[in-house]
């Protein structure tokens, strides 16, 4: 407190910027209880999108696994490296919620049609399109749990962000300033005090030195008669 002017002008500066940090504060916890909301929304569709992808995943498996047993895994895997020449074709672009910035992934479908794929279709079993169908979907649902675990870990660094400023005003930067002010408005009422003995003390002095000045007026008045 030793560097605080405790004028009059610091107290009213001190309170505006009192009042300013408290509609910061109120702001910042609307924002943070929004993005919570948004994140328990998104939060309920990345389960049923995550379910779906395992669900996904283990009939993958189980029909590569069913296609290696019949076939071979020497045909299965001539398949497979025919199937790869080719990478999925996304793009990313972004949106914004509540401020935070996440990923949109534009995708073409990854699953074909049998005629499209990259391989004969006299070259392969109806178990080994039934595979690759399946991993094509797998492929579809990843990058879809991709995207949203990329929005919802961006949602929770900017909840994590604005609770630390939020608890920064509400419990250092606030309570600092308000102590602060009450100190200024303690120095300001002690100053005022002591001013007011000062006027006292000098109006009472004033009274005697009048007083004293007109007994010896009187004084004088009754010599001279």
């Amino acid at each position: 407190m030793a560097e605080v002017q405790p004028t009059r002008m610091e107290l009213i500066k001190l309170r505006r910027r009192i009042a300013m940090a408290t509609r910061g504060h109120s702001l910042l916890k609307m924002k943070r209880d929004g993005l919570i909301m948004e994140f328990r929304e998104i939060l309920e569709e990345a389960k049923e999108v995550i379910g779906s992808m395992i669900e996904k995943y283990e009939k993958a498996q189980q029909k590569i696994a069913l296609a290696i047993a019949v076939d071979g895994a020497m045909a299965v895997k001539a398949i497979s490296l025919a199937c790869c020449r080719i990478p999925p074709t996304f793009t990313i672009k972004r949106k914004s919620i509540m401020g935070v910035v996440v990923p949109v992934i534009k995708r073409e479908k990854v699953r074909k049609k049998v005629i499209d794929r990259d391989y004969g279709v006299l070259s392969t079993t109806a178990r080994i399109d039934e595979a690759v169908a399946a991993y094509e979907e797998l492929i579809d649902a990843i990058l879809e749990v991709a995207e949203i675990e990329t929005t919802l870990r961006r949602l929770i660094e900017e909840i994590d962000r604005t609770k630390r400023r939020v608890n920064a005003l509400e419990f250092r930067v606030i309570p600092s300033m308000e102590e602060t002010a009450r100190f200024i408005t303690f120095k300001l009422e002690e100053m005022d005090r002591e001013t007011i003995i000062k006027l006292k003390h000098l109006k009472a002095k004033m009274a005697r030195r009048e007083a004293e000045e007109a007994r010896k007026a009187e004084a004088e008045a009754k010599a001279a008669a």
